[in-house]
């Protein structure tokens, strides 16, 4: 057997295509508990769309343009709904068990996809070319430096934190949350508890 056809067989049983875009979901779907990750990747495509058109025209323009102080804004404020919605999701999941029924590896990568967006988030800050980003990476470095990692990242470079906050993190971010809906597709949302219990008692 061929190693195309190996790993076209193995695609098609682990995502089956009819799959990938259901039209119909189990009832409690319904619930609006289930709509906080939607709203958290909605937020990030805001995030990134406002985060393009800001690096495209640097700083420069976002503090002294008008159409730049609105996409600094959007941007701002997309980035404090994605937290919010990220947050929510991160409790309602934590609190439904989330990991249940095989689903570990999908929580854990919801987790790493959180952690990361908080490195994103400060490279950010003290990326904003102002006295309060001034005053972030000063205290940023005496915290790097106490943990013994300050040597190889220094917040006081604009330079290299703008490049981690316009090009590496935002790829780890997007790739792990691009992780997180194949696996959510892959094995599905989890069911509420009474559902699961249910289940049990009739079996």
């Amino acid at each position: 057997m061929s190693l195309t056809r190996s790993v076209q067989q193995k695609l098609s049983a682990t995502l089956p295509y009819e799959e990938l875009l259901p039209y119909e979901q189990p009832a409690y779907v319904h619930s609006y508990v289930y709509l906080f990750g939607i709203a958290t990747l909605a937020s990030f495509i805001l995030l990134i769309v406002s985060g393009i058109v800001l690096a495209a025209f640097g700083p420069q323009w976002w503090h002294f343009s008008t159409v730049g102080h609105f996409l600094n804004s959007t941007h701002y404020w997309s980035v404090q709904a994605f937290f919010f919605f990220m947050v929510v999701h991160l409790w309602a999941t934590f609190f439904q068990g989330a990991w249940r029924d095989g689903r570990g590896l999908t929580w854990v990568v919801g987790v790493m996809t959180f952690l990361a967006s908080i490195l994103t988030a400060f490279t950010g800050y003290i990326s904003q070319q102002n006295f309060d980003a001034q005053w972030i990476a000063v205290q940023g470095k005496d915290a790097l430096n106490a943990v013994g990692v300050g040597a190889f990242f220094n917040v006081l470079n604009f330079g290299q934190m703008y490049g981690y906050h316009i090009f590496i993190l935002p790829l780890v971010v997007g790739a792990l949350i691009s992780a997180h809906l194949l696996l959510v597709r892959m094995r599905g949302v989890v069911r509420p508890y009474d559902d699961a219990m249910a289940d049990e008692v009739r079996s």
